[in-house]
């Protein structure tokens, strides 16, 4: 059976430099009827280990460290047995939500993550944190962007631990290369599509957000 893509959108809190506000995840799921991995386990452990059921939770894949993309992570490890895999330069983020709960392993540029039959490989895309990555699935057609690409722009980088020259060079390098048709999904709000956010990267440039 081919793997599938799953969707959740689970809600909570964003908190970062002083500030908080109600924000809407998406939380992704990659797999088929007997294992999955999750992408960015966000607010909800128990919606999301409900919508995994009774599969093999292989691991629990984090974008990034920002609080509100990781603080279901380790209850949902702790209810399922999965691994949280997260990249190590955006640990200092991660001990901001869990200081006495580490991350199981690490997430490197070029890892190539194995699930239900397809590949999911790691693409390292700082500028909104530093340790931001995507998931690329050649064979889904689609590529897990979390907070560095978004229908319309680049992630926000106008906190602490991001940078804007950064992200522009991870998208142009990184995801603007995949195939114009891969669909992008983000970590909020609505999927987009390669093609459909490449021509406006001079305009990002210019408004330099």
């Amino acid at each position: 059976m081919m793997a599938r893509i799953e969707h959740l959108v689970t809600s909570g809190m964003f908190a970062l430099d002083g500030g908080v506000w109600e924000v809407d995840n998406n939380v992704w799921i990659v797999g088929d009827d007997r294992e999955a991995v999750v992408i960015d386990a966000a607010h909800d452990a128990e919606a999301i280990a409900g919508a995994v059921g009774d599969r093999r939770l292989v691991a629990i894949l984090c974008t990034h460290a920002h609080n509100d993309h990781i603080d279901a992570a380790p209850e949902l490890a702790a209810r399922t047995g999965a691994p949280v895999l997260l990249h190590p330069d955006d640990r200092m983020l991660w001990d901001q939500t869990h200081p006495d709960t580490a991350p199981d392993g690490d997430l490197t540029d070029g890892q190539v993550l194995s699930v239900a039959g397809v590949e999911l490989k790691v693409l390292h895309t700082p500028g909104h944190s530093p340790g931001g990555v995507c998931l690329y699935a050649p064979a889904l057609g689609t590529v897990f962007t979390g907070d560095t690409l978004f229908h319309g722009g680049p992630g926000a980088t106008g906190r602490s631990f991001s940078d804007f020259p950064t992200i522009i060079d991870s998208i142009r390098k990184r995801l603007l290369s995949l195939p114009p048709d891969t669909v992008v999904r983000t970590g909020h709000g609505e999927s987009t599509t390669v093609d459909g956010e490449a021509p406006a990267l001079p305009e990002w440039i210019a408004r330099g957000h």
